[in-house]
């Protein structure tokens, strides 16, 4: 029985060395053949041009001509190839991951770098999908695009390469946008998705999409604008800290019901002095610059990006899913400093104080636990802003300056005892403010140039835009000492929801004092307000307790 069983392997082992040898030679005879059938074309013409065209022609009659053969990558080749992620995931692991199929949507300097170590790592069935180009500015990021390739479609210069990398991939490349209308079609037998887009509401539609129908889907955030490789993390899309779009997409996603359970790619990093490119000014004068997007709900100008951050990006999201493909998950991937429970903490404490001061409960301050994290991480470094500049043990914020609104720039960290000393000098037991003492009298000098470099950064992040302390229907507007003759515009949505109303407001800038009644001026209305709403706008003096969800900005 023994011996039976040993001469079957033996017999199965020649068979299976045989056709792989078989396979070998025939495949190294087409290629001498072709070879030989080009050479003798045009051998006497020795120009470099004609030279190099040959070897092209060459080399892309030899591709055709394997491709036609349909001649089946070798499984020991293969394994070969990808020795070490078999070493890593294992003989399970890695059967998953090669059975697995990828969808990527968005194939630019995020997308791109993702499928290709996707590949490279035994994915074998993958889908691009994108409308896009290659452009001579996709180059600086671009996972694949070489100057010949410019042009021509980011999906089919990806696919190229992929097959280059990986003989046996599958590479279904489709020149397309995806839309919630029918992109059902595109993500069919999707184990995961890529959502490498840079336009919001396409972005949003497919997260929702895919959220809705079960669909697990890895989503990238903002990478343009920014440089710094360490703040670049994994989290849930809910616990993602001050990243602009990060923050945008995860409002409009909470108003469709998805609150969180979608991964994402995102950085921490505050974006610098960099903006939008401008349009030249020729462009403006041909007409409306609209036009010039690809579709209308797409942006026209760009971003400025560093190169090797999208890629970064990319290498995350590519790392995450071959963990996941293959059972071996990131267990609970870190958040930054982890001090989300901090945050909170710390929110509860300035709404607890700014109630105190104001006299009656607030329901929600005008800075949010992002603001917190903001202030405390970016603008202070964790530490307190009294010398020597201290870790505080228990971390604490407090409004600087009284006679302020409470913002990003006029909110400073202390230790609690300090945050405590602050708040009995600067305001009397009744709310009002101490008009005897101030904050520099009482820190010093040295504190006060900190705190004023603080708030300058805080003004840079945020602009012009300073938001203001709410409660369910009012507001507390402090207007800040800002130059005599300037104007303030005001933005204020009415009613729970947020949206209903939102009408501008111009009011007449008031240097000092803020008691000196204010009567808004009705400008514009998007949506009608209530009746009793509406009254109130048009005929209160508003002073301290106006309106609801005031922002308040310098024109343009």
């Amino acid at each position: 029985m023994t011996t039976g069983v040993a001469a079957s392997l033996a017999t199965a082992g020649l068979i299976h060395a045989y056709t792989t040898h078989t396979r070998r030679l025939r495949r190294k005879e087409l290629d001498e053949e072709i070879r030989r059938s080009i050479t003798d074309l045009d051998s006497t013409n020795d120009d470099a041009d004609s030279i190099e065209a040959k070897a092209y022609q060459a080399q892309a009659q030899l591709d055709s001509a394997r491709a036609d053969a349909n001649l089946d990558y070798d499984e020991g080749l293969i394994r070969e190839q990808l020795a070490r992620n078999y070493a890593f995931f294992g003989e399970e692991g890695m059967a998953k991951i090669r059975r697995g199929k990828v969808v990527v949507v968005g194939c630019g300097g995020v997308g791109s770098w993702a499928a290709v170590m996707l590949v490279r790592s035994g994915i074998s069935d993958i889908r691009l999908v994108d409308f896009d180009y290659v452009t001579l500015s996709s180059l600086n990021r671009h996972a694949t695009a070489a100057l010949p390739d410019v042009g021509t479609p980011k999906v089919k210069c990806v696919e190229k390469a992929l097959k280059q990398i990986a003989k046996w991939v599958n590479v279904d490349s489709r020149i397309d946008i995806w839309r919630k209308e029918e992109g059902g079609l595109l993500l069919e037998d999707a184990d995961w998705v890529i959502d490498a887009i840079d336009n919001i509401q396409t972005k949003v539609d497919l997260l929702k999409y895919c959220h809705d129908n079960k669909i697990k889907v890895f989503s990238s955030m903002g990478a343009g604008a920014k440089c710094d490789p360490t703040r670049i993390q994994i989290s849930d899309i809910s616990y993602t800290i001050y990243d602009p779009l990060a923050r945008s997409v995860r409002r409009r996603l909470r108003i469709l019901g998805v609150d969180s359970g979608i991964p994402v790619v995102y950085s921490t990093e505050v974006p610098g002095d960099v903006k939008l490119l401008p349009l030249p000014e020729e462009e403006f004068q041909k007409g409306p610059v609209k036009e010039l997007g690809v579709f209308d709900d797409f942006r026209v100008r760009i971003l400025p990006v560093l190169g090797p951050l999208p890629s970064i990006f990319g290498l995350n999201i590519a790392t995450y899913i071959l963990c996941e493909l293959a059972g071996k998950p990131i267990n609970n991937p870190l958040p930054i400093k982890n001090r989300k429970k901090l945050y909170e903490r710390m929110y509860r404490d300035l709404l607890h104080r700014e109630s105190k001061i104001a006299g009656h409960q607030i329901n929600k301050l005008s800075i949010d636990e992002d603001d917190v994290a903001l202030i405390f991480e970016d603008l202070y470094r964790g530490r307190s802003a009294i010398p020597p500049f201290d870790v505080p043990s228990r971390p604490t914020l407090v409004r600087w300056d009284p006679l302020r609104p409470l913002a990003i720039d006029n909110c400073v960290v202390f230790e609690l005892n300090d945050a405590e000393k602050h708040a009995r000098a600067l305001w009397n037991p009744d709310g009002t403010v101490n008009t005897d003492a101030s904050a520099q009298q009482l820190w010093g000098a040295e504190v006060r140039e900190v705190v004023e470099r603080r708030a300058a950064e805080a003004r840079k992040i945020r602009g012009f835009y300073l938001p203001f302390s709410l409660d369910t229907y009012s507001v507390e507007l402090l207007l800040a000492r800002m130059p005599r003759a300037h104007d303030l515009v005001c933005t204020v949505p009415n009613d729970k929801k947020h949206n209903a109303f939102v009408a501008h407001v111009a009011v007449s800038f008031l240097p000092s004092s803020t008691s000196t009644p204010i009567k808004p001026r009705l400008l514009q209305r998007r949506m009608p307000p209530s009746p009793a709403f509406q009254q109130q706008v048009e005929t209160e003096q508003f002073s301290k307790d106006c309106l609801l969800n005031a922002q308040i900005r310098r024109p343009g």
